[in-house]
């Protein structure tokens, strides 16, 4: 994989990823892309082809919710805010991931 190449996220890893920076307050969604790409040493990108309806999703699936406002820059913003339902299923899903990937480690190294 050249230095270029950006890894390929799971709609399941997006999700955690996007609960897991919204754990740090309420952002729009360029914000928590910028999070995201930050916090992974900037290996990780996220398009706006993908934010968006994994946003949708966690919505609709109560683990976030939306209100709109304006952003930095006076323009309008749809803000996002973790819900209890969201906290636990990051609980939840970053214990499965830990386990995954020591699976995977474990295949990987032996």
């Amino acid at each position: 994989m050249g230095k270029s190449a950006q890894p390929t996220l799971l709609q399941g890893t997006l999700d955690l990823l996007i609960l897991h920076a919204l754990q740090r307050g309420t952002m729009h969604g360029y914000a928590i892309a910028q999070t995201i790409h930050l916090l992974s040493d900037e290996v990780l990108k996220v398009e706006e082809g993908s934010l968006y309806p994994a946003l949708w999703r966690l919505e609709l699936d109560g683990a976030i919710t939306a209100k709109s406002g304006l952003s930095e820059n006076n323009r309008k913003a749809k803000y996002y805010q973790i819900t209890r339902r969201g906290r636990k299923l990051v609980a939840e899903q970053e214990a499965t991931w830990s386990r995954l990937s020591a699976a995977v480690a474990r295949v990987l190294g032996g």
